[in-house]
């Protein structure tokens, strides 16, 4: 018997009708999640109810985690595209995180006040708080704890790169690669590849020519 050779059309078709039918499982599963999220931001405020959730969501692992994962970030985010992968271990802080198109946030990283714009990737570790100054230490005669804080959205640009246990506290170019343990305190151009503590400038990503 000769084997059955499917039309690779035909097995794109099916791979998307499957894709759409996890998505709807996945919705169907995180419902419970959602309405306990509810629940505790309106007790809470959002920001606890979303650090309490992703905590128990990041636990779940393999694709099943993954599709659970985005279907309960596509509805308390900002943004969240139905292309984002979120893997393992990972925790957000702040509800108006926005994930574009094509994002991948790998495993163990910890993300507050974030723009990740389309094609972004996150190695493992990454660490993006709500900016350089989410806590005041100026004055020497108060704890820390009790001095305040800001927090300002930090933005990847689209297709950038972010080693493993890098930490980002300014923005970052688009198409710009961040060596691995690189630590970002100022904001990055477009297209370089910048590494160290603090981060610098290595070279730009591209040769260019003169005229």
């Amino acid at each position: 018997m000769e084997p059955i050779i499917v039309p690779s059309e035909t097995a794109s078709r099916f791979k998307q009708v499957a894709k759409a039918v996890a998505r709807s499982v996945a919705l169907v599963a995180v419902l419970p999640m959602l309405l306990v999220y509810w629940i505790n931001a309106a007790l809470l405020g959002r920001n606890r109810a979303l650090e309490s959730a992703t905590q128990f969501l990041s636990l779940l692992p393999g694709i099943s985690g993954q599709y659970l994962r985005r279907a309960f970030l596509q509805r308390v985010l900002t943004r969240c595209h139905s292309s984002v992968l979120v893997e393992f271990g990972t925790l957000f802080s702040q509800c108006g995180a926005i994930l574009d198109e094509n994002v991948y946030v790998g495993p163990r990283c910890g993300l507050g006040l974030v723009h990740l714009e389309r094609d972004v990737l996150l190695a493992a570790g990454v660490q993006i708080p709500s900016g350089a100054r989410t806590h005041y230490f100026d004055d020497s005669d108060r704890p820390i704890r009790e001095q305040g804080g800001e927090r300002t959205r930090v933005t990847i640009g689209a297709g950038a790169w972010i080693g493993t246990g890098a930490i980002i506290l300014a923005d970052v170019g688009k198409g710009t690669i961040v060596g691995a343990g690189a630590v970002v305190t100022k904001p990055l151009p477009d297209y370089v590849i910048a590494a160290g503590i603090p981060a610098r400038i290595i070279r730009p990503r591209f040769k260019t020519t003169d005229g």
